[in-house]
């Protein structure tokens, strides 16, 4: 047996100025990740992007029953460009518009995914991720699956954007 104590294999991460650790910085002795052109890129990042929207989920509800549907491609357009400019990564809101149409199912484990990833990269647990979507389907079968699936996804984008400053 090894008399030595045990020594942790990881240096400690930076310290910020509020004494945690920043979200977007690789500690000292951590390989950075290589990109296929052989430069270093950080392997987590922080978003630095505009603030997205906050979006009442009632009045969403309410919109997209008075429009018989059609709202939900409002929003699933205006969250995914916020998303896109906040983030950097995902869809764009003009291929979400078209997964929109075509396959929506398809396009809230997405949208779960991205949102979940956005408290994910800041550290965070994620309140909602792929797995969500299926609350959308299959859990349409049941008819208050996607409005479990509207009500945490958007709930989820709320919280987030709201611990960012946004009003």
């Amino acid at each position: 047996m090894n008399d030595q104590p045990a020594q942790n294999a990881y240096p400690p991460a930076p310290p910020t100025a509020a004494g945690g650790v920043s979200a977007g910085a690789v500690p000292a002795g951590f390989p950075a990740a290589q990109t296929q052109f052989g430069q270093t890129a950080p392997t987590q990042f922080a978003p630095t992007g505009p603030t997205g929207s906050i979006r009442s989920t009632g009045v969403c509800i309410l919109l997209t029953v008075v429009t018989f549907g059609i709202y939900t491609w409002v929003w699933w357009y205006k969250t995914h460009s916020e998303l896109k400019r906040h983030s950097g990564t995902g869809v764009d809101g003009g291929v979400a518009l078209l997964l929109a149409i075509f396959v929506p199912f398809v396009l809230a484990y997405i949208t779960s995914s991205e949102v979940g990833g956005l408290y994910e990269r800041r550290g965070q647990r994620k309140p909602v991720g792929g797995a969500t979507g299926l609350w959308y389907f299959p859990g349409s079968i049941i008819l208050v699956g996607p409005i479990v699936w509207f009500v945490k996804t958007n709930g989820a984008l709320n919280a987030y954007w709201r611990s960012l400053g946004a009003a």
